[in-house]
């Protein structure tokens, strides 16, 4: 038993995109160390898989994060299911490689709604329940809302704005116990990534740039990470982000 095993006895958590991935990692991790979790994504199967990988210490909850209300309805769930609500999770996210040019509407408006919209709704949402119990919100940015990034506009667009979202409403609560905080990872071995293809005409010598020179993180370093953002070990963090990135944007 380690010291941290049960960081989160008591507590209860929100976690979104918990159907794989960086999102599964973090609400088994969450679990793990004694919290109540609501894991919260829209893949009901991929949800069940997260359950069961988690001995049924998390409720599943089918939600868009693109959709104001679902995202209500998820923390109105989590409030009813726990009676409280301590730790927020934004995880859910999508990402693409794209030439500017032929990026179409359709293709901006669903990657700005599940990586921004959904950040902001689910923290509106959440906010007036982790006031009280001083709670804590801990957003996934990127390394890409941190430095430009070719054939991902709209994604670095999106991870920008996750940032300033952290960096915004850890100023507007100040004067609160609700802290505000966000971990921008580079690379990280998930289905997302292991599917992720780039135009087939790039400049590679411009992708190359940003690749990093590490290898890719796994999710669960990023549970480990996110733990201890969410736990009182980070009582002081607020308002930062940050990264683990194998060195990426260190220079």
């Amino acid at each position: 038993m380690t010291a941290e095993a049960q960081r989160f006895a008591g507590r209860a958590a929100l976690v979104t995109g918990a159907a794989a991935g960086i999102g599964r990692a973090v609400a088994l991790r969450l679990a793990a160390e004694g919290a109540q979790v609501l894991a919260v994504d829209i893949d009901a199967a991929g949800l069940d898989a997260t359950r069961q990988a988690a001995d049924g210490a998390v409720v599943a909850h089918v939600g868009d994060v693109t959709d104001h209300a679902q995202c209500r309805a998820a923390v109105a769930a989590a409030v009813a299911e726990f009676g409280r609500l301590d730790v927020l999770g934004n995880v859910a996210g999508i990402a693409r490689g794209e030439h500017f040019g032929a990026v179409t509407e359709s293709a901006y408006r669903q990657m700005m709604a599940v990586n921004v919209d959904g950040y902001f709704f689910m923290a509106q949402a959440a906010i007036p329940h982790l006031l009280p119990a001083g709670g804590v919100v801990v957003n996934v940015a990127s390394n890409a809302g941190l430095m430009g990034q070719a054939y991902t506009v709209v994604y670095c667009m999106t991870k920008g704005a996750v940032v300033q979202l952290t960096r915004a409403l850890a100023m507007e609560y100040l004067k609160t116990p609700l802290r505000v905080v966000a971990l921008a990872p580079g690379g990280v071995d998930t289905g997302l990534t292991r599917g992720y293809q780039m135009p087939t005409d790039v400049d590679w010598d411009l992708v190359m740039r940003y690749t990093g020179q590490r290898g890719m993180s796994t999710p669960e370093d990023m549970a480990n990470l996110f733990a201890f953002l969410a736990s009182d070990e980070a009582r002081n963090i607020h308002g930062t982000v940050v990264s683990s990135d194998g060195g990426m944007t260190a220079g």
